[in-house]
């Protein structure tokens, strides 16, 4: 793994948080600092994909002209919820 330094101005307390706390779960801040990090970036990027994701179902909703009834899909996800069985819905024209 390739590693590059940079270096990150905190505030003062921020930083006593961070101390405090890594010294409670037994790692360096610095690790505590990497872990928040990186738990974050992967966050992000989850959200990024789940909105690249909207975007491209939406597109394609536009092109073929087929979308889902909200009705029958919020029936279908409360029947879900509860544990019953029920058949997915299915598309409908939505554009001539």
């Amino acid at each position: 793994m390739s590693l590059a330094a940079t270096s990150l101005k905190l505030p003062r307390r921020l930083k006593q948080r961070i101390e405090r706390l890594s010294r409670r779960s037994g790692e360096s801040a610095h690790a505590f600092m990497l872990r928040a990090l990186e738990g974050h970036v992967e966050a992000a990027e989850r959200y990024q994909a789940f909105l690249d994701d909207g975007v491209r179902a939406d597109e394609a909703m536009q092109r073929s002209g087929l979308g889902y009834a909200a009705a029958d899909v919020h029936a279908y996800l409360a029947a879900r919820v509860e544990g019953r069985a029920a058949p997915r819905p299915k598309p409908v024209r939505w554009r001539r």
